[in-house]
């Protein structure tokens, strides 16, 4: 048996797609789950780890979501959303709402925000943003939001997700 590194995985144009979704989880991320009203009023969310800052002025972000989203329709009707960018404690929240349940709400505390987009109590951070536009992303909408109000508590540390699994931070 030998103590050797394995020699590095490569994609090309026209590989398996599994080797690129393996090469783009080498970048450690931070987990989310974005919230908005759907048309009857009710609450949906799905987790997602495309996020990230656009503009600082004006206050810009993007998230991507799935086409194929139970919720992609909601999500990029809704003229506000929330994201909610979880800490460690919140891994059941962001299983439940990348999973097809029916009430992924339910155990989760949450109310609403200034512009009725549900927020995950305990959160991180919470971004409230007005849609400020979509774009076709291949497989994804990309959803850009205008960021109105945003609240974070610097005492927690992140969610991560990285190669396929969840992480935390760990400091020397």
């Amino acid at each position: 048996m030998s103590d050797a590194p394995a020699a590095p995985r490569e994609y090309r144009t026209g590989s398996d797609p599994r080797t690129l979704r393996d090469a783009l989880g080498c970048f450690a991320t931070g987990v989310t789950v974005v919230t908005c009203l759907d048309a009857e009023g009710e609450p949906v969310g799905l987790t997602a780890n495309s996020f990230t800052s656009v503009s600082l002025d004006p206050p810009l972000l993007l998230v991507c979501i799935g086409k194929q989203a139970a919720s992609a329709t909601a999500m990029i009707g809704a003229s506000h959303f929330a994201v909610n960018v979880l800490q460690t404690g919140q891994q059941p929240a962001s299983i439940r709402f990348a999973t097809r349940h029916e009430d992924r709400f339910g155990p989760n505390d949450w109310s609403p925000g200034e512009y009725g987009a549900p927020l995950l109590e305990k959160s991180l951070g919470v971004f409230e943003c007005e849609t400020h536009g979509v774009h076709d992303g291949g497989d994804h909408h990309m959803l850009i939001g205008r960021v109105v109000k945003a609240r974070f508590d610097a005492s927690l540390d992140p969610l991560l997700y990285f190669r396929g699994s969840y992480r935390r931070l760990h400091f020397d």
